[in-house]
């Protein structure tokens, strides 16, 4: 960036860190969706109250901006010709002519020109897009009743009958000032009504509003039911064993066995004697 800085080698200025940091907060990249007007805005912004002794403000932003852009604006900027950019005005210039070309310009206007009011789209949200719209052109040259005549073509029926109300007869018959006021007002209030209103959930509600839903009270029990039967065991049926005999598999103990012919079997059926 040896172009800006030819016009303070006889300067002795000491840039603080923190003015440093202050500037490359909200670095500009050369993006498309980036507005190098806002920037530039912003920029101007944050350095219009820095003072050096015997300095001007303008000699002073050209020495910072450069800690304001990255990217391809950064590399834009070292490829600039030597002693080409000398004043702010200068720098000002080829950075919107590099950044906002003529075509983008166009485009713009066009979309201003033939903006319309999405179906999904609330007023308060198409008015913003479209004050973004004139943001972003800051050159389109459209006068404000213009401007205001084709947000209201582009709106649908309803907020038109709103608006017109809000006037007291046609909207476009005030001057263009009131219009702006009314707009404005309608689009403060639709905003207010868009927010979501979240409610805290108590963690101690009673039952008694639990009870206002039978839904809930039905899967509630439900819970409790399946709850209930996973804690009570299911009782086991026991088959009661008969006694088999193992001789001649008849159903009597082994002793009372009228087969064994004379031999009697102790308890421990392996242990056998002969009757005497």
């Amino acid at each position: 960036m040896q172009s800006l800085f030819p016009l303070f080698s006889r300067r002795n200025l000491s840039l603080k860190h923190g003015l440093l940091n202050l500037v490359s907060s909200k670095q500009f990249y050369g993006h498309d969706k980036e507005d190098p007007h806002a920037h530039i805005r912003w920029f101007n912004k944050i350095t219009s109250t820095m003072r050096y002794p015997n300095v001007q403000n303008t000699s002073i932003k050209l020495m910072l901006f450069p800690f304001s852009i990255e990217g391809a604006a950064r590399i834009w900027l070292k490829k600039e010709p030597p002693r080409s950019i000398l004043t702010w005005e200068d720098l000002v210039s080829k950075f919107i002519n590099q950044f906002f070309p003529p075509s983008k310009m166009t485009n713009l206007c066009n979309e201003i020109t033939n903006f319309q009011k999405r179906f999904d789209e609330s007023f308060c949200e198409a008015c913003d897009r479209f004050k973004d719209l004139l943001r972003a052109c800051p050159h389109h040259g459209f006068m404000e009743l213009h401007q205001l005549d084709t947000f209201y073509n582009a709106i649908n029926p309803t907020d038109q009958d709103s608006l017109n109300a809000a006037a007291g007869g046609n909207f476009l018959d005030k001057m263009p000032r009131d219009c702006l006021r009314i707009t404005e007002s309608k689009s403060k209030v639709c905003n207010s009504r868009n927010k979501p209103v979240i409610s805290r959930v108590s963690t101690n509600t009673s039952s008694t509003n639990i009870t206002q839903f039978p839904e809930v009270v039905a899967l509630t029990d439900a819970v409790k039911d399946l709850l209930r039967q996973n804690k009570t065991p299911t009782p086991a049926f026991v088959k009661a064993v008969k006694d088999s005999c193992v001789t001649c598999g008849g159903q009597h103990p082994y002793y009372n066995c009228t087969t064994t012919d004379g031999i009697a079997f102790k308890d421990n059926i392996q242990e056998y004697v002969s009757a005497v």
